[in-house]
């Protein structure tokens, strides 16, 4: 089956035995309605609720819930008659679990506590926020702005430059050969889209390469633009971080304290050639006269007014950079009694976490890690995001102009607790236990939980595809790969059988997950269409945070591969825990 831009094209054969029908109700569906109804054609209100409490686990949902299905389902179905029914038939229960809006497959609303302090939270996190493509020759554009924020990204990064006459700011990839966009323009449409998707807050990461006269423009142009908006701590600095909830709507500066003179910045993040961050690159000797210009920084807080009229730069950044005087291993486990944020490119962290791996999580408890990923990723790729959250680190940043399925899982991690761009970390991540000891993620544990997950059908491919016309060597012969990614021993992909020559495909198949850290795993599903001897086309994808997953018969919709939801294109799957 050829594909274009996620659209099946097909030539023409009328004697092609292609399955249009569509597809009936499993039998799991039947026998469920025929349960609850007690052999009846029709399923009351009643009967609905008690399906929904039992089988799908909905504890608290009561009969006006039912109702309320009921009436949607009816109104949606039968147009003539929709006042005078107040039940379903099969055909209607079925229409009711395959809908996406009705039976999601996790929770769609913030549930999990937001009263701890950030560093408790995987935070969704963008890196070069402002490109459009590549990392060498994109355009800058305040268009990525937006559409991370519409998706719920909680932490952007621009990257700030002096213009060509040294009297603007402009954000563009420095060292490379990215048209840049105006400071004011992306400040501009974060302020107006920043709590689009989400009420909790947003963080906004410098990295700065500015003169100290383009830097008080900066802090002049955020006050104006951001007013109120902008949180700005204490005088003296925070000892722990907020939390998200006292943080609601509000947009927060994180970048490294300025210091008295520019120094050159060819080791920045920003630096194509792949050189280590000047923003709290973990390798950089730092000076003792640059470490006492911190410090001095730093007590000028005490100094300046908390008025936001009088706020210099530095008093807007809450979550400054911290120094690496000595090295990695100092960087994680200094205390200077306040918090601070580190980052680190992935090849960095990979060597931290390989030589000190309890003291990664441990500074993860208190402060906040950053992690970006390598120069040679010009093309906008990703690592593989749970290597950071298995260290807790909460703020894995990632490319969201690019694709893949790295960017599958991070979409799937934060379409957790209600897709607001905070995750609550794990306790077992937060707290040592009574030796001391911190959660080590290479451990070899027992299994905590296992998981069914059964693989019923899909449909909508017919309609959320362009489909012209068919032939005996391009008909569709959908299979499904259902899988876990999360720590070493839970990882493993399952696929079902091929069914031939089908739109709406029916599997019927079960699978089984032993789970030894549930919690940080994520369940993966594809759909692709067998194309031997080609290469099998993508068909669709999702991933979702196993610990969110509603039990029960579901309806899961798919994505394609930037993460855009195929439109009708739907799986009824079941999910089950031991």
């Amino acid at each position: 089956m050829k594909r274009d831009m996620g659209s099946y094209k097909m030539g023409l054969c009328c004697s092609d035995k292609l399955r249009m029908n569509r597809g009936a109700p499993p039998q799991d569906v039947v026998t469920t309605f025929v349960e609850y109804t007690e052999g009846r054609s029709h399923m009351t209100a009643e009967q609905l609720c008690r399906f929904l409490v039992e089988v799908q686990d909905e504890t608290e949902v009561l009969v006006s819930d039912a109702e309320k299905i009921i009436e949607r389902i009816t109104c949606e179905r039968h147009h003539i008659t929709k006042f005078l029914r107040h039940t379903l038939n099969l055909d209607d229960f079925f229409s009711f679990l395959f809908s996406d809006d009705l039976n999601h497959p996790i929770d769609s609303k913030v549930h999990q506590d937001m009263a701890s302090p950030l560093s408790h939270y995987f935070i969704y996190t963008s890196h070069n926020s402002y490109l459009t493509g590549n990392q060498i020759n994109s355009e800058c554009s305040d268009v990525p702005l937006i559409k991370a924020l519409k998706r719920g990204v909680r932490a952007l990064e621009l990257d700030m430059w002096p213009n060509s006459t040294k009297d603007d700011i402009l954000v563009l990839h420095g060292w490379a050969w990215t048209p840049p966009v105006e400071l004011v323009k992306c400040l501009r449409s974060i302020k107006e889209h920043a709590f689009y998707a989400s009420a909790y807050p947003v963080i906004l990461t410098l990295e700065d390469h500015l003169t100290p006269d383009l830097q008080a423009k900066a802090a002049e142009m955020m006050k104006e633009i951001f007013m109120d908006m902008v949180y700005f701590p204490e005088a003296g600095g925070l000892k722990e971080f907020p939390s998200p909830e006292d943080l609601k709507y509000k947009i927060v500066i994180s970048t490294k304290p300025p210091k008295g003179s520019l120094r050159k910045d060819k080791d920045s993040e920003s630096d194509a050639s792949g050189k280590a961050s000047s923003d709290v690159s973990a390798d950089d000797e730092k000076t003792e006269e640059e470490t006492s210009e911190a410090k001095n920084e730093e007590d000028g807080f005490d100094q300046e007014s908390s008025n936001l009229d009088f706020l210099t730069y530095s008093r807007l950044i809450t979550i400054p950079s911290g120094n690496a005087k000595n090295g990695l291993k100092e960087a994680l486990t200094i205390d200077n009694g306040g918090v601070r944020r580190l980052s680190l490119r992935e090849q960095k962290f990979k060597k931290a976490t390989e030589m000190y791996g309890t003291e990664v999580i441990k500074f993860t408890q208190k402060n906040l890690l950053r992690i970006y990923p390598k120069a040679t990723r010009v093309n906008s790729s990703n690592y593989r995001p749970y290597n950071g959250w298995m260290y807790g680190a909460q703020m894995v940043a990632f490319n969201m102009q690019g694709y893949g399925r790295a960017l599958w899982m991070m979409h799937g991690m934060f379409r957790g607790n209600g897709g607001c761009g905070y995750v609550k970390k794990p306790d077992f991540m937060m707290n040592n236990n009574l030796s001391g000891e911190v959660f080590n993620p290479k451990a070899k544990l027992p299994i905590k939980k296992t998981l069914k997950v059964k693989v019923y059908m899909g449909k909508g491919w017919d309609s959320g595809f362009q489909r012209t016309c068919f032939n005996t060597w391009s008909s569709p012969n959908f299979y499904t790969r259902v899988g876990i990614t999360g720590v070493r021993g839970d990882k493993v992909m399952k696929k079902t059988k091929k069914e031939q020559k089908t739109w709406e495909p029916f599997w019927n198949e079960e699978f089984e997950f032993q789970l030894t850290v549930p919690e940080l795993a994520l369940l993966r599903i594809e759909v692709h269409d067998y194309n031997m001897p080609e290469k099998d086309d993508f068909s669709g994808q999702t991933c979702l945070p196993v610990s969110e997953l509603r039990q029960g018969i579901r309806s899961v919709p798919l994505y394609d591969r930037k993460g855009e939801r195929l439109v009708s294109v739907t799986l009824l799957m079941r999910f089950h825990f031991l």
